[in-house]
């Protein structure tokens, strides 16, 4: 995301959410069934969606700082295996988010015709991705991050073959995780935290690719919490 707006750093949280205990998983819940994470059964969901409603989107704040409209792209590579949603872990330096395992995408631009074109966009941008690669289903519910984001999710099928080149500016790594993982809320972890008065509570999904473990939460596993409702309905 470009960084217009900066929240001073005594305003963030300062701890680490690895460390915060699992409050909860949700293993009671059913996984997605994997005939509906196919290409046309994912197409046939966004082009007539049922009747759902989202979990999560609004994260309490944590600053007074001038919201900002944004959009991330929900990249489904679909792979003959099965899909898998690529995700990118955001350098150490950034102001907002750094370090946190997120999707493509950031603030909308003015020159941008919408939030689609934002999320393509900025996927281009941060890691390279090709739109010609990338086929748009659709749009998940508005998300409202605690620093003043007002996310739009744009999930896309992604068809395998593309180059990725990682903007080292803000992009540390890019890996991907299998969508079956994610949309199993056996591995959907609750947490949590009172910080400065205020009671807060999220998601996370670790996932261990065999070499490191992938720590998503907050706003992204919000969102993906949110997409798991959409599947499920």
């Amino acid at each position: 995301m470009p960084r217009l707006f900066v929240t001073p750093l005594s305003k963030l949280p300062n701890f680490d959410p690895r460390r915060v205990p699992v409050a909860g998983v949700d293993a009671h819940l059913p996984a997605v069934p994997e005939q509906r994470l196919t290409g046309a059964a994912l197409q046939q969901r966004f082009a007539d969606p049922p009747g759902w409603t989202p979990e999560v989107t609004l994260e309490k704040k944590f600053t007074d700082r001038q919201p900002a409209h944004a959009a991330v792209l929900v990249p489904l590579v679909m792979h003959d295996s099965g899909p898998s949603v690529l995700l990118t872990e955001r350098t150490t330096h950034l102001s907002t988010h750094s370090g946190q395992v997120a999707f493509p995408g950031g603030k909308v631009d003015e020159s941008d015709a919408d939030a689609v074109a934002a999320a393509l966009r900025e996927a281009h941008e941060e890691v390279g991705l090709d739109s010609r690669y990338v086929s748009v289903l659709g749009t998940l519910p508005v998300y409202v991050t605690g620093t003043a984001f007002i996310v739009t999710p744009v999930v896309a099928l992604v068809t395998p073959g593309f180059r990725l080149q990682l903007n080292p500016g803000e992009v540390a790594d890019a890996f991907e995780v299998p969508l079956a993982f994610l949309m199993n809320p056996a591995h959907h972890h609750r947490h949590a935290f009172e910080w400065e008065g205020v009671r807060r509570e999220w998601f996370s999904m670790p996932y261990e690719d065999g070499v490191t473990q992938r720590f998503i939460w907050g706003a992204t596993a919000g969102m993906l919490r949110n997409f798991y409702r959409f599947l499920a309905a």
